[in-house]
């Protein structure tokens, strides 16, 4: 048999393996980017559970100090207020819990009735666990995002709702 013959058979099973392990390589890179981009997104999602846990507590610090009472539902934020000619609107929406994109929130008890905050009710581990806001301190300790408590209290310092609740301290000049 002609020598060619013969490097031609063998050189092709080597080719085969090479493709085989250049689709393994691949479809390990594409499982790491997929795992990247789930990550991503789910702390993406506690970005805007934090958003929307603030919009919901300054709402209802709002409806509180313009009724002196507790809301007595979501709904009641959205616009069902009694001042003026016009309902009063504390939110635009009812918004949905990110981490479970549904509006089941779990709502917080007033003390003397009504609903004093919202909560998560995703029983999932929080990503983030440092560097929250002062007013969100007690996240740190928190095991799941049922434990993210966006509580109004009105014996609680006043500040002007939809501000921060702590900013950096301006860099040194120099």
């Amino acid at each position: 048999m002609p020598p060619g013959k013969r490097n031609r058979g063998r050189q092709g099973g080597f080719t085969y393996l090479g493709l085989l392990a250049l689709i393994v390589l691949i479809g390990l890179f594409l499982a790491a980017a997929g795992e990247v981009t789930r990550t991503a997104a789910r702390r993406e999602r506690e970005t805007e559970l934090l958003f929307i846990g603030h919009q919901y507590r300054d709402a209802i610090a709002r409806f509180y100090q313009q009724n002196h009472r507790f809301p007595l539902s979501l709904a009641e934020l959205v616009g069902t207020g009694t001042e003026g000619p016009l309902p009063a609107r504390f939110l635009r929406r009812i918004y949905p819990d990110p981490m479970t994109r549904s509006t089941d929130w779990v709502l917080l008890p007033a003390p003397d009735g009504g609903i004093s905050g919202v909560a998560s009710a995703s029983a999932e581990e929080p990503m983030k666990k440092a560097h929250f806001d002062d007013g969100d301190a007690g996240f740190v300790e928190a095991t799941k995002y049922t434990e993210w408590a966006f509580l109004y209290d009105p014996r609680a310092p006043v500040r002007a709702p939809g501000t921060p609740v702590s900013r950096p301290p301006p860099p040194p000049n120099g």
